[in-house]
């Protein structure tokens, strides 16, 4: 048995899960590999920048974007007409079968989330207001989440 996963190393090709073909290290994007980044990456820009220009619309500044810390990665951070920073998840999902788009923040997620909006208010502007909000794209339509969790909550 070890031997065989072995040789299956040693040709540059793995076992496949569900349905799947074999991936191989050569192989640009399957059809059907659905776990793919080099297509997840390009996808995931567009819905941030949608959400970053639906947000600039409502009147919120941008501030940065993919900012990555300690902890974990800010999609957004814009700044609300009032000052605050404003730290914006976004997240898309093509129905909303398993929950959504929104719902798949949960609480590792968020405390994440907490966890580098902490650092990056603390080194930005900690005398700031904050709060977190989710972009949800959700079967084509955006759902803005205001406030969606605190950061005592996560």
């Amino acid at each position: 048995m070890a031997g065989n996963a072995r040789d299956r190393r040693a040709s540059g090709t793995r076992t496949a899960l569900c349905h799947a073909r074999a991936a191989r290290p050569d192989d640009a994007c399957a059809a059907d590999n659905f776990s793919c980044a080099a297509r997840s990456k390009p996808i995931g820009a567009a819905f941030e920048l949608r959400a970053r220009q639906f947000l600039a619309r409502r009147g919120l500044a941008f501030v940065a974007a993919n900012v990555t810390m300690r902890g974990g990665e800010l999609d957004l951070v814009m700044r609300d007409a009032d000052g605050t920073l404003v730290f914006v998840e976004v997240r898309a999902r093509r129905s909303t079968r398993h929950g959504g788009a929104a719902a798949s923040v949960g609480a590792r997620k968020r405390q994440r989330l907490v966890a580098a909006a902490l650092r990056f208010w603390a080194h930005h502007d900690p005398a700031a207001a904050c709060r977190f909000d989710v972009i949800a794209f959700e079967a084509g339509r955006l759902v803005w989440l205001r406030d969606a969790f605190r950061a005592d909550d996560a």
